[in-house]
């Protein structure tokens, strides 16, 4: 399989708006490894800087959001933005720009709406989850929410595993939008639901086990987008963006403390390891 990082004669340009990782596993750090690894040029508009490690967050500091509709601005005036992601992005008043911003790219917009990290800190101020669903949703070309955050967004307890398509059905009709269901969070193997105006497609992956998934959620946004940025289809990058994070997590990097991360570095897409459930 080619090298997914070799140097293409034009290499796409894609943007991740997010919060800084001061540990490097997640947010803008993540994302521009990912970026890099799949043959897309980074750019950056950070919405908070974080101080966390792989223990959990500790501290968060959102920017202004007129600092972030900034730094937006420059990328897409100066650049030829191919595709952009979002993921933290913590108050309501950066929503409003997000989605202000954003909207006049004319590009593909993968969100993930992250709202609260494992460890169980909030990374979305409550304010603001009824201006993603009024605001930025709806702009998306894809969303990304895991169960807990699906749940939130439609407003009930939680999402058990026999309801992810009941779900992912209710978010589609909700907000217009494709939506990746993601089942990290299900107990046993993996399993994924796309739901998007043709219809649904599932697919299945072995768990990794002893590898920290920190940051897994961020990893795969950020390689759809990259795929998107690439001009692939939806289903397709969908598929290779799974396949991608499953790839990095099997074959894991270890730290010098022992610790085991993601080696986004050397993985690939092989798309063998899904199994289609639809």
């Amino acid at each position: 399989m080619p090298d997914p990082a070799a140097n293409p004669a034009h290499r796409p340009v894609a943007l991740s708006v997010a919060g800084s990782d001061s540990g490097g596993g997640a947010g803008i750090q993540a994302d521009l490894r990912v970026f890099h690894r799949l043959g897309v040029f980074g750019t950056t508009a950070i919405t908070a800087i974080t101080a966390q490690n792989l223990a959990g967050v500790r501290d968060v500091a959102g920017l202004d959001a007129a600092q972030v509709g900034a730094q937006i601005a420059a990328v897409t005036e100066g650049f030829a933005l191919r595709a952009a992601k979002t993921g933290m992005l913590w108050s309501e008043r950066i929503v409003h720009a997000v989605a202000s911003a954003l909207g006049a790219a004319a590009v593909p917009i993968v969100v993930d709406p992250v709202m609260v990290a494992t460890s169980g800190a909030r990374l979305l101020d409550l304010r603001a989850i009824a201006a993603y669903g009024a605001h930025l949703l709806p702009r998306a070309s894809l969303i990304t929410p895991n169960l807990d955050e699906a749940a939130v967004l439609l407003a009930v307890e939680n999402v058990a595993p026999d309801q992810m398509r009941a779900a992912a059905d209710a978010l589609f009709q909700r907000f217009g939008v494709p939506v990746l269901l993601k089942g990290g969070h299900l107990r046993g193997d993996p399993i994924d639901v796309l739901r998007q105006a043709s219809g649904f497609v599932a697919w299945r992956h072995r768990r990794i086990a002893a590898v920290n998934t920190h940051g897994s959620g961020c990893m795969l946004s950020a390689a759809i987008t990259a795929r998107l940025a690439h001009g692939d289809g939806l289903e397709n990058a969908c598929a290779h963006g799974l396949a991608f994070v499953h790839d990095a997590l099997a074959r894991g990097l270890t730290l010098s403390d022992g610790v085991v991360l993601a080696d986004i570095e050397h993985a690939i897409a092989d798309l063998d390891v899904l199994e289609r459930t639809d």
